[in-house]
């Protein structure tokens, strides 16, 4: 893609898109900016765009006649918005900003998707990266926006990404090394099926060319499945599937050699164990088994993943905002040998929620229902076969605050107090960072 003189168009005015517009600006490409927002609520940040000359194009009609020749959509925005395939039916080509920087990027690229686990594995791979090379770019769905960088960028270096389906629906290049740690249903209120969201997940491997290698959870059918699409002799599996990268005897091995000691990982729940199954199966060879065990001893994990916040009155505290689908609080709740008391509730992303009161009643002694979602998961509890012999006790409390001073509240010596939603946070909060922030506060301040 070349920008000089070009009219392109950059939808939304988030974190991604500002630094975007200013390579673009760079690049000589003549730009507009749109977002739904009113103008009188942009920030000062965005309103200085027209002093370098970009045309803001906001409010309810701010998709109204898109004839740019390029346009940058959101990651939030579906690729088939009326407004988007009109514009390419017409001659504009659809892009983003991650494709551009997968266009551009000489480095070597490990990126990461699936549903639950992504943060975690990015983490621990760029970690790895980091101590055998130096340095690392880290980007993606973490990290700063990577595109500023890419033309300082060169073929000896690495850049390491985190990766949704909404930045992979059209991506039209794969990385280096793919990682797809799982796939259970998720953002089914933006896909329009199970189906579309595990094929926006494929393009992180469709498109892998020679000397490649796609790593895939044996143990997840979903993910396993996906082998059969995969080129020949680019994959490497992990979980159950002996000869590759496997659990044995409290320990991980990659084929026949044992390379990590389960009992060294820091990090708490089983669902770690196959996070590092992912990252060995990802990274062997390129870095050793020293700086692997190395990290696995002194890791203590990301911010708002099963984080441990405070001890108080022997109650611990942890925040794992991040768990915004029932697979995710599954496994937080699974970290635990004891029941705990939970946190759950927020936006809906569409999944039922069968799964997250079966693991309530399961792992939960009392659940602290709040968010836009707190009756339709009490309703979910009460029709699931297991909560009379289950003893839990529930509560409501639409206000978070007051539902985190209410486990807190019910919370004795030894118990274990869990923000784990299994929902987005958009009833509330811009973003699961911010929930996970608002429990530290609060719990600190108690």
């Amino acid at each position: 893609m070349n920008f000089n003189g070009k009219r392109v168009t950059v939808i939304g005015l988030g974190i991604s898109n500002m630094p975007l517009i200013d390579y673009l600006l760079r690049e000589g490409a003549v730009v507009s900016a749109r977002d739904k927002k009113a103008y009188e609520l942009l920030s000062d940040e965005v309103k200085a765009l027209e002093g370098k000359g970009v045309k803001l194009i906001c409010g309810e009609d701010y998709l109204k006649g898109i004839d740019e020749e390029y346009i940058f959509r959101t990651p939030g925005m579906r690729y088939d918005t009326k407004e988007l395939a009109e514009a390419v039916a017409k001659g504009s080509v659809l892009t983003s900003e991650m494709e551009l920087f997968f266009e551009r990027c000489p480095a070597h690229m490990i990126a990461v998707t699936g549903s639950d686990g992504k943060t975690t594995t990015t983490t621990l791979i760029s970690k790895m990266i980091e101590k055998k090379f130096g340095k690392v770019y880290v980007g993606g769905n973490i990290g700063a926006p990577l595109l500023p960088f890419v033309d300082g960028m060169t073929e000896d270096d690495w850049a390491v990404l985190e990766l949704s389906s909404f930045q992979l629906h059209t991506m039209k290049k794969s990385p280096h090394i793919a990682v797809i740690t799982n796939l259970s249903p998720n953002h089914l209120d933006y896909h329009t099926d199970m189906q579309e969201y595990v094929d926006a997940k494929k393009n992180i491997f469709l498109h892998m060319g020679e000397g490649t290698k796609l790593v895939l959870n044996y143990a997840n059918e979903p993910t396993r499945e996906l082998e059969a699409e995969a080129a020949a002799g680019t994959t490497v599996t992990f979980f159950a599937k002996e000869g590759q990268v496997y659990e044995k005897d409290g320990a991980i091995y990659y084929g026949d050699e044992h390379i990590l000691d389960i009992a060294d990982i820091l990090i708490p729940g089983h669902h770690n164990v196959e996070n590092y199954m992912a990252v060995i199966a990802a990274v062997y060879g390129i870095v050793g088994k020293e700086i692997i065990v190395e990290l696995a001893k002194t890791f203590g994990g990301v911010e708002h993943r099963i984080e441990l916040v405070r001890v108080k009155d022997g109650v611990r505290y942890y925040n794992s905002s991040i768990d915004s689908s029932p697979s995710r609080t599954a496994a937080a709740l699974a970290s635990f040998s004891e029941k705990v008391i939970a946190i759950c509730g927020g936006k809906d992303k569409g999944v039922p929620f069968d799964g997250l009161a079966t693991t309530l009643c399961q792992r939960a002694k009392k659940v602290v229902l709040t968010g836009a979602t707190r009756e339709t998961i009490y309703n979910a509890i009460m029709s699931c076969p297991e909560y009379e012999a289950s003893g839990l006790e529930i509560t409501v409390e639409p206000d978070f605050e007051s539902a985190v001073k209410a486990a807190s509240a019910m919370a004795q010596e030894g118990d274990v107090v869990i923000l784990s939603p299994g929902c987005t946070s958009f009833d509330a909060f811009p973003n699961f960072m911010a929930r996970g922030n608002k429990f530290k506060e609060i719990v600190r301040s108690i």
